[in-house]
């Protein structure tokens, strides 16, 4: 059956159009926009109305790719800007009126298992148990298992919520990046109550941040979504190229070939989250994966 996933995250929103037949899964189109839906929800607890314009522009264009390629079943669903806002009527209202489907505001625990799902489907049970690290815009979510979800937990570390909270200066300060770091810490104190980080045996790294750091620690000319998948990158790479990203201005990290446009400004933070939880979890390495949430959405729409 053809199926259309869409992601709504906090910094972008994503569509994945797939025939999906037992256990296999044809990807006929994989798209990203930058929305910046979150954009000050963690200081006003709303979505702005051109956060929210911007998505409605998104989404008009994912109908009609979905109209043209002969979808049959769909489903939304939005994490952590949308979960934190008091008008996400507004938002659900939009979303039917564009697409047709109710977005499904999904909690960080169901988050969690959509991420592990995509991420560890057709990975090899031999480098089971799994961490799933899903660095998103205004969370993430560290997820534990093998052929199921052992334990999750997500925190409110993603990266335009640190941005927003630290990273004003081009580049950083110090002191900024020692105030985010002290955010991180905070929130893996948290995830250690609920999840056994320590039992992983693999470390697997999803989301824009982590395969942007991947990209550029792999030397890559231009984004690569194949060299990148399944790339392991070790710790001391993962940590040098958090420090040259957060030691640049603006206009460097827009210059380098593997950036997304709508990475440039959140990308810092990003892999401070990836450096801080490596070094603070003693992860040799990081495999990285292109298959993230929006692939677990499109395994979990029922077939018929």
């Amino acid at each position: 059956m053809r199926v259309a996933a869409v992601d709504c995250g906090t910094n972008s929103v994503r569509l994945l159009v797939a025939d999906v037949d037992g256990d296999t899964k044809l990807d006929l189109h994989r798209e990203m926009r930058v929305v910046r839906l979150g954009q000050g929800v963690d200081r006003s607890g709303e979505l702005a109305g051109e956060a929210l314009e911007r998505t409605r522009l998104a989404l008009l264009h994912y109908a009609s790719v979905c109209a043209e390629l002969g979808v049959r079943r769909s489903r939304m669903v939005a994490t952590s800007a949308t979960r934190d806002a008091r008008n996400r009527d507004e938002f659900s209202a939009m979303v039917r009126g564009v697409l047709g489907v109710e977005p499904e505001v999904v909690s960080g625990n169901e988050e969690a298992a959509l991420s592990f799902s995509g991420a560890t489907r057709g990975l090899s049970p031999d480098g089971a148990p799994f961490l799933v690290i899903d660095i998103g815009g205004g969370s993430t979510e560290l997820v534990l298992g093998s052929a199921d979800v052992q334990a999750a937990r997500s925190v409110d570390i993603g990266c335009v919520r640190l941005t927003e909270r630290h990273l004003a200066g081009d580049p950083p300060t110090a002191d900024q990046v020692r105030a985010a770091e002290a955010d991180v810490d905070v929130a893996l104190a948290l995830v250690r109550e609920v999840v056994p980080v320590d039992q992983a045996a693999t470390a697997v790294g999803v989301a824009g941040s982590v395969t942007t750091v991947a990209a550029i620690a792999l030397g890559l000319p231009a984004y690569d979504p194949e060299r990148i998948h399944l790339s392991r990158i070790p710790a001391e790479q993962v940590a040098e190229v958090s420090r040259r990203l957060l030691a640049m201005p603006r206009q460097q990290r827009a210059a380098l070939p593997v950036m997304h446009p709508g990475r440039v400004d959140v990308i810092g933070a990003g892999a401070l989250v990836l450096a801080v939880l490596v070094d603070r979890l003693g992860l040799p390495d990081v495999l990285v994966s292109e298959a993230d949430i929006l692939d677990g959405i499109a395994w979990s729409i029922p077939l018929p």
